[in-house]
């Protein structure tokens, strides 16, 4: 009796020790959950707790409920949480600029286009320009390129500068190519002003665009930010929490700076300097910034233009235009001078490069300065038509695959036309660069593709459209899987950004970055991934959505 006594005695403080024993506070617990942490293993969890803006603990829910407490407690109803999504390679510039813009995205024919235009110049009569985005005269009729007259027509003393789906092309009136005095103008390098006999037709390409650009005057730094502010809401919305801004002016970075010190943005920066071929240097020369969520680190060179536009440079003619090939936008050996340059700094390089022929020689030029298993996570922007021969300089450089997915499913209509049967094979190949490169970076190229992130899961690993065309998928041998798609979006996007360390997954000391979905993207038929619902979107362990 005595030694049973000892026993209840012993067990009745062990409890009273347990219960009293206070629970740590944390900022907030979310539990009952279907947690995708994205971590080395990709396991899967019930519940973690936040604290000072990072993931303290993750964990099952009976750990963490046990371990602690919380004014703020979410119960997730076993739905659906992942990281924060990361697009690795967009423009958040221009997706602000685009909110003040005509949105020309889907327009069926050139009429409707003028339709577009009207409309909003009745909303904004008094603009000094009209600035419209998003034509593609590839879903029109006629697919050739338009021309300027019934623009004339119809806004004969009001400039109008309207831009290709690509960016890489751009529609002008007379008005608008008269202030850049293009009749005078000899074609650019790594550029096209379109004539038929010596007049322009309106059309510009690729480094022509830049002559009618500088002409039209910039928003007010008051009006900027408030553009980049809704910007950022509308990432916050479809559950982007880190940005890849590929392709900076100088100018845009330094506002960037201002708002990030001001606290005026929390959405993740990471900030590409486009290059300039006179100022780079100076760049280099003041080094890499790095500012709460601003990140300043990186290159972003323009090697070659879009397939859409016939810009990307290819190995051989395209198929729909027996005499071009696309063309470089810098001379060869000024962008091997650029690259040996920067290959002796610390300074990440990301070109673009879109037809075989540029992939080639860019690829080449990584693995003439960089040696094998080199830290430097140098990119290839978009790397859309890659010969297979070129596979492995991927490989033996460390380079890093950054694509688009829905560029896929929005060219598929007409890529077969600019390259035939053969060459389509190698283009938009995901599946075969990731196993060349061990990771992809994935992004949206927005506003050249839409905003949304889970349009490019879907287009990764369905390889259809909305429409879910074609049936079966597209080139289907390139799809990815559903977890390589998610790591696309988040830990190799991080990692393409060298913010792996904090960013990507739902880790211990991990920034507190994660969305909650309605629906688990990893289980649900493919077809409902696009309509998914963002539930909640948090940043720095505060909910922004």
């Amino acid at each position: 009796m005595k030694t049973l006594s000892a026993l209840l005695i012993n067990f009745t403080c062990l409890s009273l020790f347990v219960c009293c024993k206070q629970k740590e506070q944390v900022d907030l617990i979310l539990h009952h959950a279907t947690i995708y942490t994205v971590d080395s293993t990709c396991s899967v969890q019930q519940a973690f707790a936040v604290k000072d803006g990072k993931f303290l603990d993750i964990g099952s829910n009976r750990s963490i409920l046990g371990r602690y407490e919380s004014r703020h407690v979410i119960d997730a109803k076993n739905q659906a949480v992942y990281p924060g999504l990361y697009d690795a390679h967009c423009h958040f510039f221009a997706l602000a600029h685009g909110l003040h813009q005509v949105n020309l995205v889907g327009a069926n024919s050139m009429e409707e286009v003028i339709e577009r235009v009207k409309t909003f110049r009745m909303k904004f009569p008094k603009d000094a320009w009209i600035i419209g985005h998003g034509w593609d005269q590839n879903l029109w009729t006629n697919k050739n390129f338009p021309d300027n007259k019934e623009l004339n027509t119809v806004f004969p003393d009001v400039p109008v500068y309207l831009s290709r789906i690509d960016g890489h092309a751009a529609l002008a009136n007379n008005t608008a190519l008269q202030l850049a005095n293009i009749s005078l103008q000899n074609q650019p390098v790594g550029g096209l002003i379109v004539r038929e006999g010596n007049m322009p037709t309106g059309v510009l390409i690729d480094n022509a665009m830049d002559l009618v650009q500088q002409k039209i005057p910039l928003p007010s730094e008051a009006q900027l930010t408030e553009l980049l502010l809704e910007a950022e809401k509308a990432c916050f919305s479809v559950g982007l929490t880190s940005l890849g801004d590929a392709g900076l002016s100088i100018e845009e970075i330094d506002l960037l700076k201002k708002l990030y010190k001001q606290n005026r943005l929390r959405i993740g920066e990471y900030a590409m300097a486009m290059l300039d071929t006179a100022t780079f240097r100076d760049v280099v020369k003041k080094g890499m910034y790095q500012h709460g969520q601003l990140t300043m680190r990186s290159f972003k060179i323009v090697a070659d233009g879009a397939l859409g536009s016939r810009g990307a440079c290819l190995l051989h003619p395209y198929s729909d235009a027996a005499t071009q090939q696309g063309f470089l936008l810098q001379k060869p050996a000024i962008l091997d001078t650029i690259i040996r340059e920067l290959a002796q700094t610390d300074f990440q390089v990301n070109v673009h490069a879109i037809g075989d022929s540029t992939n080639r020689f860019i690829l080449h030029t990584f693995n003439k300065y960089l040696k094998n298993n080199n830290t430097k996570r140098w990119r290839i922007e978009h790397a859309q038509i890659v010969q297979p021969d070129d596979y492995p300089l991927f490989t033996s450089a460390s380079l890093i695959p950054s694509v688009q997915p829905s560029h896929a499913t929005s060219d598929m209509y007409w890529a077969k036309d600019r390259l035939g049967n053969d060459r389509l094979r190698y283009a938009y190949a995901y599946k075969q660069l990731l196993r060349a490169a061990g990771s992809l970076a994935l992004g949206s190229d927005f506003p050249v593709e839409d905003i949304n992130p889970l349009y490019q899961f879907h287009a990764a690993v369905a390889r259809t459209d909305k429409n879910g065309k074609p049936e079966g998928g597209f080139q289907v041998e390139s799809a990815l899987t559903r977890e390589e798609a998610l790591m696309g979006l988040t830990r190799w996007a991080a990692y393409a950004c060298f913010q792996d360390d904090r960013k990507g997954s739902i880790e211990k000391e991990k920034q507190a970055d994660f969305i909650w979905l309605e629906k688990d993207i990893m289980k649900i038929p493919l077809p409902e991934i696009r309509n998914t619902k963002i539930r909640q979107t948090w940043v720095n362990g505060i909910r922004v959505h």
